[in-house]
């Protein structure tokens, strides 16, 4: 059963950048494909990002040329760089691989 634990939320600025990640422990990592979700408050958990384990990348319309996933199997990390930050992005974000979920990061866009 894969572990995972997210860092790198914060509070930020419109316009700023973040970078999350999201380590893996008890699993082959690079066997797996990796998403990111995030959930607004009030709102259902919402579909972010994902790689495939061979790196292919997929991520939602809204944050699509803002947002970029990527993974280094050598250090069992997914990342996922927010630029051009909204505060409509504003939300806990989670990742998830092999049917497990971390315990979410919070990032707050806010002037």
């Amino acid at each position: 059963q894969v572990q995972l634990v997210e860092s790198g939320g914060g509070l930020v600025q419109p316009g700023g950048s973040l970078r999350l990640s999201c380590t893996a422990s008890g699993a082959i990592f690079r066997l797996l494909a990796m998403d990111w979700y995030r959930q607004a408050p009030g709102k259902q958990r919402d579909f972010v990002a994902t790689i495939s384990s061979a790196g292919t990348t997929v991520v939602t319309t809204s944050v699509k040329g803002r947002f970029t996933i990527s993974r280094d199997n050598a250090k069992n990390t997914v990342y996922l760089q927010m630029n051009s930050l909204k505060p409509e992005d504003t939300a806990v974000y989670y990742c998830r691989g092999g049917d497990q979920w971390g315990q979410g990061t919070q990032v707050t866009v806010s002037a």
